[in-house]
């Protein structure tokens, strides 16, 4: 009975403890009752982990709870615990298991254990009870100890599910917070919505408000626009059959299309989603996510449009390229018209940009139209000048030069070259207002580098064009660029049948302003001649700068009236008065000009034929000059005549002649005049009015001045040597080119050297004289000084100036044969006569008068008071023999 009250006292105690279920007592209070009603001195239960390791959940030990341990299974009597069937170690427990501490820590020398098991089965725990004496495990103890094993596997089952339900529950407010999170924030729009024609949204996550600039609530049940009103006219057929499509076929589907942003811009977007069926294969709904693709797709656009460009531009340089590459851009860009233009040294100013532009392609509504300048100030080409790229997507109409177009929107870019240095633009225009320009502008951006390369090298060769064809002083076509254009004019000239005519200007004593004034006075004139002569009215004409003051007009189609007329223009235009730095300048121009077929029969004859008149024109008082076949056969007669001529000064066949010339009181002869004589085997005998001037003219006459003062000398030797000496002094005429050398007195000591210098009269016009008064003072003094005795020949013709003829060291006047020829007659003349006597006797200069033919001019100029004469009435020139027999022998 005891026994019984005893056992039923246990059980009563344990289900006591049982109510603590749920309870942080339960295993606290399991412990202690069982090390009581058992009589142990040590109770543990723990969790046995997946790490073979026990994590005590309450120690009892000796009256008292311990702080909960964990500690390794293995080599434990608990890891033997955890098998199917109790195990008990009544004594000697520590001996059996050495390497278990805790055993040793607790004293413990007997051991019983249960597995604890959850209600699947599952092993989860171990329950133990150990005594620091042998232990002795009755049928009661056993059965308290497996009921009180079952109450705390239930426990610990029940926690751990309530763990695991709790974890789940955490586990799922994570994903859905993590759900939101993605939903929320991914650069998209998750949703679902109805499979009607208005994709109804029933559920759309916050990027939709990103996506589409509504927000979620005013998109779902369509309560402000349905979804299905924002995608693009032109695919919302395409997308709707997409989807049914992949509903049938049980697949997601996937698509591309455009979608109106709030602020009306169109963007383009990228869905996948999928249908949701019921159990009997409805559509109950579609669930999917949207996600904007502009940026990859418009790059995809760009691409294609580069890839369509290139393919398209077949022509890698030159004009073709640049109007290929402008018409494709149009097409691409969806543009109305467009142009590249080329740069003229662009100027900024305080944020303005100045300059020029030219075009070297324009198309208009798919039609290339010709190039245009035009001023850079106040146009889209100044802020993409300024700005390098600039876009205008809606502004005031903008009139398009040279077009009827008028645009509202325009994208452009800057074309820069290798240093960054703006050398051009290229710009797309539209009619109507523009919603967004990233395609254009990426376009664009990416072709402007092909395009900077070839409008540098453009630019470059157009340098180099300008360098090898223009004039840097005045723009205009230089030499070169002219007889280009003169043959290809003269080809169509021919082709054609029609007229071509050449005008020769040439800027008379243009080098003397030079001489005076300098250069840079000298390329202003130049830059206004040239300014005028562009603002004469010259259809169908062409002008250039030949050389430094000769220009040329090149007209088609004119008739001989209408070029007398343009000749006529052209000089009215040069001859107005000219101001440059307080300086006025009167230029008066020659004018050559020859016509084909009137003149020539070829083209290729024709610039000759317009410098053979220019040669005459300058040689005219009118200065204008038509070209006639007569001047060719002058001309190739001078040319023959030219290379003769430089053969007979080298080869010694010229000869000397000698005019007496005689006292007119006495009638004896006091001198000589040597004079030079050409007879030529073909040409016959040349006058000396006609090779003289040619000498001078081809640069012959300083050798030929040489051979006359050598010869000269030595026949004044031979006559000197044959006692028939010549009485007074022999003349030699000088050239303007011999007396500009300074060392002239020098040079013919040496040449005549032999002959005393008083025997020799160096003669030199009053022209040449005044060519450089000053050097010419100081030439004739040295001359003096040395002996050589100076006239001044044909005095009256030039410019005379009495300040310098008293300065000048000549001893003799000749009076020209133009005034002595008529002064019979001619009273005029008779009084230029008696004056130049009256100043030569003024000056104690002797007179000599020259071309006397008659005995009455002779007894007039005695009754002047001329000294001296020559001229057929004395004696025609002879040869050197002839003259001594006449004159010199006794």
């Amino acid at each position: 009975m005891q026994i019984g009250i005893e056992a039923a006292d246990i059980f009563r105690q344990l289900a006591e403890g049982a109510a603590h279920s749920g309870t942080p007592r339960f295993y606290t209070t399991l412990v202690e009752r069982l090390a009581t009603v058992l009589g142990v001195d040590h109770v543990l239960v723990a969790d046995v982990t997946q790490h073979h390791q026990a994590e005590t959940l309450a120690v009892w030990s000796q009256g008292g709870l311990l702080s909960n341990m964990t500690y390794p299974l293995a080599g434990t009597p608990c890891e033997t615990a955890l098998g199917c069937e109790p195990c008990l170690y009544a004594r000697d427990v520590q001996s059996r298991f050495p390497d278990d501490k805790l055993l040793g820590e607790l004293g413990a020398e007997g051991y019983s254990g249960r597995a604890l098991y959850a209600p699947n089965g599952a092993l989860i725990g171990l329950l133990a009870v150990l005594k620091n004496s042998p232990l002795q495990m009755g049928e009661l103890a056993n059965e308290i100890l497996q009921i009180a094993a079952a109450q705390a596997g239930t426990e610990l089952s029940r926690q751990k599910a309530e763990q695991a339900l709790r974890k789940s529950e955490a586990v799922a407010r994570e994903s859905e917070r993590r759900l939101n999170t993605l939903l929320n924030h991914l650069p998209g729009m998750a949703y679902r919505c109805l499979n009607d024609r208005d994709w109804s949204m029933q559920l759309v996550s916050q990027g939709a408000e990103e996506l589409t600039g509504y927000r979620p609530d005013e998109l779902q049940h369509n309560r402000l626009i349905s979804f299905a009103a924002l995608i693009h006219r032109d695919d919302q057929d395409r997308l709707f059959r997409e989807v049914q499509a992949a509903i049938a076929s049980q697949r997601p589907y996937r698509m591309t299309y455009r979608l109106r942003h709030r602020d009306g811009g169109y963007r383009w977007m990228w869905e996948q989603g999928q249908a949701v069926m019921d159990e009997v294969g409805k559509v109950v709904c579609l669930e999917g996510f949207i996600s904007d693709v502009t940026d990859q797709q418009e790059a995809q656009r760009v691409q294609n449009a580069v890839v369509q460009v290139a393919s398209t531009v077949t022509i890698q340089d030159g004009d073709g390229y640049f109007q290929q590459l402008i018409s494709t851009l149009v097409e691409v860009l969806e543009a109305d018209a467009g142009f590249i233009a080329l740069l003229d040294k662009p100027l900024q100013r305080g944020g303005q940009v100045g300059g020029q532009a030219t075009t070297v392609s324009r198309v208009v509504d798919g039609v290339q139209l010709e190039q245009l300048s035009f001023a850079i100030s106040a146009t889209p080409s100044e802020q993409i000048v300024r700005d390098r790229e600039a876009v205008v997507r809606d502004g005031p109409l903008l009139s398009l030069p040279g077009s009827s177009l008028q645009a509202r929107a325009w994208i452009g870019r800057r074309l820069d070259n290798i240093n960054g240095e703006a050398i051009g633009v290229i710009v797309v225009f539209y009619r109507q207002p523009l919603t967004t320009n990233a395609f254009a502008t990426s376009v664009l951006q990416i072709l402007s580098t092909g395009a900077s390369a070839e409008l540098e090298r453009r630019r470059d060769h157009r340098r180099m064009h300008q360098l090898a064809y223009m004039d840097s002083t005045t723009g205009l076509p230089n030499r070169a660029c002219f007889l280009e254009l003169l043959q290809r004019l003269g080809n169509d000239a021919q082709q054609e049948k029609h007229t071509l005519s050449l005008l020769l200007l040439d800027i008379r004593r243009f080098k003397e302003v030079n001489d005076l004034h300098g250069h840079h006075v000298g390329d202003q004139l130049l830059m206004t001649v040239a300014g005028r002569l562009r603002q004469v009215d010259l259809s169908d004409s062409y002008l250039a700068r030949l050389s430094g003051d000769e220009f040329a007009v090149l007209v088609t189609g004119a008739t001989e009236s209408d070029v007398h007329r343009i000749v006529t223009q052209l000089r009215a235009e040069v001859s107005r008065p000219i101001a440059i730095e307080q300086r006025i300048f009167h230029l008066e121009v020659s004018i050559g000009f020859g016509c084909y077929p009137q003149e020539v029969s070829h083209t290729s004859e024709l610039f000759n034929a317009a410098s053979i008149a220019l040669h005459h024109a300058k040689q005219r008082e009118n200065s204008t000059c038509p070209y006639t076949q007569t001047m060719r056969h002058g001309l190739q007669r001078r040319q023959v005549m030219s290379e003769r001529l430089s053969a007979a000064i080298n080869e010694h066949k010229l000869k000397l002649y000698f005019q007496p010339q005689v006292d007119l009181i006495s009638g004896r002869l006091t001198g000589a005049e040597a004079l030079c004589r050409w007879y030529d085997a073909e040409l016959g005998w040349v006058s000396p009015c006609e090779f003289i001037p040619l000498a001078e003219e081809c640069g012959l006459i300083r050798m030929h001045g040489d051979w006359l003062l050598t010869e000269a000398a030595r026949q004044l030797s031979v006559w000197q040597t044959g006692n028939t000496p010549l009485p007074g002094r022999l003349s030699v005429n000088l050239s303007a080119q011999q007396f500009a050398d300074p060392h002239l007195t020098a040079h013919i000591a040496r040449l005549t050297a032999g002959v005393p210098p008083s025997a020799i009269g160096l003669e030199l016009t009053e022209s040449e004289f005044m060519r450089d008064p000053d050097q010419a003072v100081e030439i004739t003094h040295t001359m003096r000084r040395a002996g050589y005795l100076l006239a001044i020949d044909d005095f009256g013709t030039g410019y005379s100036s009495l300040a310098y003829l008293r300065r000048f060291a000549a001893d003799t006047l000749k009076i020209d044969i133009s005034f002595v020829r008529e002064m019979l007659e001619n009273k005029n003349d008779r009084t230029i006569v008696k004056t130049i006597i009256a100043m030569a006797q003024a000056l104690e200069m002797k007179t000599v008068a020259e071309g006397v033919e008659t005995p009455e001019q002779a007894r007039l100029l005695a009754e002047m008071g001329c000294n001296e004469a020559q001229g057929y009435w004395f004696g025609h020139p002879l040869p050197a023999d002839e003259f001594a027999a006449a004159w010199l022998t006794p």
